[in-house]
């Protein structure tokens, strides 16, 4: 990188199909949730809350038990239960005991221009938003049919799984704008330089 450029921001995704799989994708290819705001606008725009929810309360506390979560739910996702059964049943019951909280409460009330939007009727907890997620991961893992679908994206260091479901379930990455495009780059290089050679 030139001296005097700035160091790529990296953006959150939520296109692996569930929010417990983009909670997977904040990891890589560097830590997103090593500070309570980006935690915060995580939880918003994976609309874990609706948009407005206020999250003032959510302290660095926080930031401990959502990264556990998402180190078992990779755990779970990644390593086949025969692997290593110590690590996986620990995974598991730690995932199922999140899962029990209540999460946090929606209502239906009118927006400004008299439509109806969806709030939280109080403030969310931390035990509360994660077992939102432990829910989702829970559903994934008992569907046949969605786990079957899920994939480990081909691109090159990129450990980003998602959920395909692309017509014929051929999807290869875990976006095409980002490792789809460094695949295709990749191979235009390789042939252009087998082409000077």
């Amino acid at each position: 990188m030139a001296l005097g450029t700035a160091t790529p921001r990296y953006e959150p995704r939520f296109d692996a199909g569930r929010i417990c799989l983009d909670l997977l994708a904040t990891a890589h290819p560097v830590e997103r949730l090593a500070a309570v705001e980006p935690l915060r606008a995580w939880l918003t725009g994976a609309a874990v809350v609706p948009p407005g929810t206020p999250l003032a309360h959510a302290d660095a506390s926080w930031l401990v038990p959502f990264r556990e979560l998402r180190t078992h739910v990779g755990w779970l996702l990644r390593v086949p239960r025969e692997a290593d059964a110590g690590p996986y049943e620990h995974a598991l019951a730690r995932l199922n005991e999140t899962a029990r909280a209540a999460p946090p409460a929606p209502r239906a009330v009118r927006g400004e221009d008299g439509t109806l939007i969806r709030e939280l009727t109080a403030p969310p907890q931390c035990a509360a938003l994660l077992a939102v997620l432990a829910r989702d991961a829970l559903e994934l893992l008992t569907d046949p049919v969605a786990r079957a679908a899920v994939r480990e994206c081909e691109g090159d260091n990129c450990p980003l799984v998602y959920l395909d479901t692309s017509r014929g379930r051929r999807r290869r990455w875990c976006s095409s704008e980002v490792c789809g495009n460094r695949e295709r780059v990749a191979r235009h290089r390789r042939r252009a330089a087998l082409a000077r050679a």
